[in-house]
């Protein structure tokens, strides 16, 4: 039903439809103050029971694409309850109090449809692909479960095996496991809400309880912590008459009350090493602390990501892949693991990876990304290399709300909703991009990028720590 791991909303957008944003030839052209382009139509409102609704409406293709996003992720989980906002993403698909397991998930399979879910660093979200005749009965199943799910003790144990065979299958038993996505955030910082064990302890898991569960959805599977998304072919008014008569009588929530996720300024670098038996090669991944979302230096980040690695024209890719040979698998991004640069709201790493030959070690390693990062601290930019990647980024974004699935573009609406109350700010970041300049640039790397504000987290291949056959 779900595996949230390594799994991108965006990029989850199949098809290159157009949809509601629209580009001309001269706007194409990058530019170092470029006006918004994107222009998503779309209705905001709050019901008086909290839940904050998107609408947005295209009519390209006869679906519908709902998306409910919960302000709970892996931050927030309950101490001693290491995986259990993963664990309650599976119990939501166990039934509901008026539509008993199996019944969501034949509804919308025998209308044409799919559906998924995921938990994330700061929200967990469920969402339906449909024709858009299925909108009513999609609404009335999401509505019911979020005020009525089904959670006895049979659940439970049933959904904790799952779960806990998940981590058995997907983590524990593949080379690499952990590496990079639990381990980088492990090391780099220092708070326990961003450092733990996210995907879950089994022994945490196990212990997890009826009671305990029913106290989660009491405390953030409400209405005032949630977003609800329609996007595609709809008509505004309809529409929000469906979501006030399923989702009005809802029952508001207390406040909820998120944990102190702050992290201090790395002064230091940190480094760790472990030896993986399944591991066939050496690996190397380096994370840095990123400025705070929606400032300047965080978009100024988004387009150094592009320069260093995004693409064969990428400073690293060109270190590390074309002269050096030291890798030929080099990935990374900013929440590139469990998202994007957009759909967090918290401390975050932008962070890069590859496993590399034994012949090259840490020294040598060390020598060609120093070189790099130290090239984009000391040197400006040039206003086409910029302007190059802010080509690339506009791309990507304009990928992503472009999807036939709409998955990408619910998700921008979802997360801009929930973390900001300002969906419309989605329209506003390109602009965000257009204002940075190369001096931004090198500002931002000179903060963001030294060395000791670095961990790197390096994998040891257990033939290698053997000493080989």
């Amino acid at each position: 039903m779900t595996r949230i791991m390594k799994r991108l909303l965006l990029g989850a957008a199949l098809a290159a439809l157009p949809v509601t944003a629209t580009v001309s030839a001269a706007q194409q052209r990058p530019a170092a103050t470029a006006p918004a382009r994107l222009a998503i139509d779309m209705r905001y409102l709050t019901l008086p029971n909290g839940l904050k609704v998107v609408l947005s409406r295209d009519t390209l293709a006869p679906t519908v694409t709902v998306g409910v996003y919960y302000g709970i992720g892996f931050r927030v989980e309950p101490r001693e309850r290491t995986g259990f906002a993963h664990l309650f993403e599976h119990l939501m698909f166990q039934g509901s109090q008026n539509a008993p397991k199996g019944v969501f998930i034949n509804t919308i399979s025998n209308a044409g449809g799919v559906l998924n879910g995921s938990t994330r660093f700061d929200f967990t979200n469920y969402f339906e692909i449909a024709p858009s005749n299925a909108l009513e009965r999609i609404l009335w199943l999401e509505a019911d479960r979020m005020a009525r799910p089904v959670i006895d003790d049979t659940v439970l144990k049933n959904q904790q095996g799952v779960v806990g065979n998940e981590v058995k299958v997907n983590v524990l038993n593949q080379p690499y496991g952990t590496w990079p996505w639990i381990d980088l955030p492990m090391l780099a910082n220092t708070n326990w809400y961003n450092s733990h064990n996210f995907y879950g302890d089994l022994k945490e898991i196990e212990a997890a309880t009826v009671a305990d569960a029913k106290q989660f959805h009491s405390a953030f599977y409400r209405p005032n912590n949630a977003v609800l998304v329609v996007a595609g072919d709809i008509d505004y008014a309809q529409a929000e008459a469906m979501v006030r008569k399923y989702f009005g009588p809802l029952q508001k929530g207390a406040p909820v009350k998120l944990p102190d996720l702050t992290e201090p300024r790395q002064t230091a670098e940190k480094t760790r090493s472990r030896v993986d038996a399944l591991a066939p090669k050496p690996g190397w991944a380096a994370g840095y602390h990123m400025p705070p979302r929606g400032t300047p230096e965080w978009y100024a980040m988004g387009l150094i990501d592009q320069m260093l690695v995004q693409g064969d024209d990428s400073r690293l890719s060109r270190k590390l892949v074309s002269e050096t040979g030291i890798t030929g698998d080099l990935s990374g991004g900013i929440n590139a693991s469990l998202g994007n640069m957009y759909n967090y709201n918290g401390p975050m790493l932008w962070a890069f990876n590859f496993t590399h030959d034994p012949q090259f070690g840490d020294a040598h390693i060390r020598q060609a990304v120093d070189g790099v990062m130290e090239q984009l601290r000391t040197t400006p930019v040039t206003q086409a290399e910029l302007d190059r990647a802010r080509t690339k980024l506009r791309s990507d974004l304009y990928s992503s709300v472009d999807g036939g699935t709409r998955v990408g573009l619910i998700d921008l609406l979802a997360v801009y909703a929930l973390f900001d109350n300002d969906p419309q700010a989605v329209n506003r970041i390109e602009a965000g991009f257009g204002k940075v300049t190369p001096a931004l640039i090198q500002k931002t790397a000179q903060e963001y990028l030294r060395p000791t504000n670095r961990s790197i987290y390096t994998i040891v291949p257990g033939n290698a720590a053997k000493g080989g056959k």
